[in-house]
């Protein structure tokens, strides 16, 4: 059900992205995390970039949906504001100083 609900977000956004001349653009990743606040977290950190329009963080599969504005951010960006808020990427490594600010139940 959730993930219907999902597609029924996304659809019509990537379809207005498409129009847009592909200024808007979808990125999956995977982001390490365990539970809601890691979720609050997560979505918190990449929407605070500039150009970053929406961000979902999955739990169970810990994926991060993004739809962001590729003249605006590169995904990079991205990665490093996760990171900086204390979860690794598959490109960025949380710093260990900013991982122990995480709270225990977030610590993966």
């Amino acid at each position: 059900m959730k993930q219907t609900l999902i597609f029924l977000i996304f659809f019509p956004i990537l379809t207005l992205a498409q129009q847009s001349q592909k200024k808007i653009v979808a990125s999956k990743f995977r982001v390490e995390g365990n539970c809601e606040m890691c979720k609050k977290t997560i979505e918190k950190a990449a929407l605070s970039v500039r150009g970053v329009k929406m961000a979902i963080w999955d739990i169970p599969s810990n994926k991060l949906s993004l739809l962001y504005n590729r003249r605006k951010v590169e995904v990079k960006n991205i990665h490093n504001a996760i990171a900086k808020s204390g979860y690794s990427t598959l490109e960025v490594k949380a710093k260990e100083e900013d991982y122990n600010k995480l709270p225990m139940c977030c610590q993966y």
